[in-house]
């Protein structure tokens, strides 16, 4: 099952796109201020919300970067604020969709569930293990909700690593696999260096690493399991 939370201060619209959105087999989570919502998304796990901009204590807007920082649950703007530029400004925050009031309950539950697809068509890039979220669909990644920046050879070399826990990867695969066509040009150092520029952004202690395990003589393991 999947929750939603809707974020809206017009008690009656949010009890309506409550029971329109019920129907889906979805659990439906309702606030009505920035607070409220704060509070149910520290203790429930959200797969969307649906976020109006003007609300009693706060800007939508300022809540969705906040949500940023962090987490790319999908979000909906649901507004009535329907200049060009409010729309761009939604998207550019973070926005998943935007909508303008006055709105169809039907385009609304429909908006949603395209939403939801395109999310769940991405999660099985995205996993999480202890203080590290990797989300290779959208190449972002972080360490205790600090993003982190990769270089594209470290993207590459973090996802064979990820995808084979517990697996002893020789460094003649790991060349192979993260520089492919050019593998037999690249220098054997060109490795240690990417392993050790990997090892300084994602380990507590690069020296003495808890996830890049090196097997002496062999290669690289990924030593920690994934966690969803």
């Amino acid at each position: 099952m999947r929750t939603l939370l809707i974020v809206e201060d017009d008690r009656s619209l949010n009890k309506g796109i409550a029971l329109t959105l019920s129907q889906n087999d979805l659990i439906i989570k309702q606030a009505y201020d920035i607070a409220a919502a704060e509070q149910i998304v520290s203790s429930h796990k959200i797969d969307l919300i649906i976020l109006d901009i003007n609300l009693p204590d706060g800007s939508g807007l300022d809540y969705c970067v906040k949500i940023r920082r962090t987490s790319q649950t999908p979000i909906i703007f649901l507004t009535a604020n329907d200049m060009e530029p409010d729309i761009v400004t939604g998207f550019e925050l973070g926005a998943d969709d935007y909508i303008t009031k006055p709105f169809s309950l039907m385009v609304l539950r429909a908006r949603v569930m395209a939403v939801l697809r395109r999310a769940e068509h991405h999660s099985g890039d995205k996993i999480t293990i202890g203080p590290l979220t990797f989300d290779f669909g959208k190449m972002e990644y972080y360490r205790n909700n600090r993003q982190l920046v990769l270089s594209k050879t470290e993207q590459k070399l973090l996802k064979i690593l990820v995808a084979n826990p517990g697996n002893i990867l020789t460094r003649e695969q790991l060349i192979d696999k993260t520089w492919s066509q050019d593998a037999e040009f690249v220098d054997e150092n060109a490795l240690s260096v990417a392993i050790k520029r990997l090892r300084a952004k994602i380990e507590d202690e690069p020296s003495s690493p808890k996830y890049i395990k090196t097997i002496y003589g062999l290669g690289y393991m990924w030593a920690e399991g994934q966690h969803p």
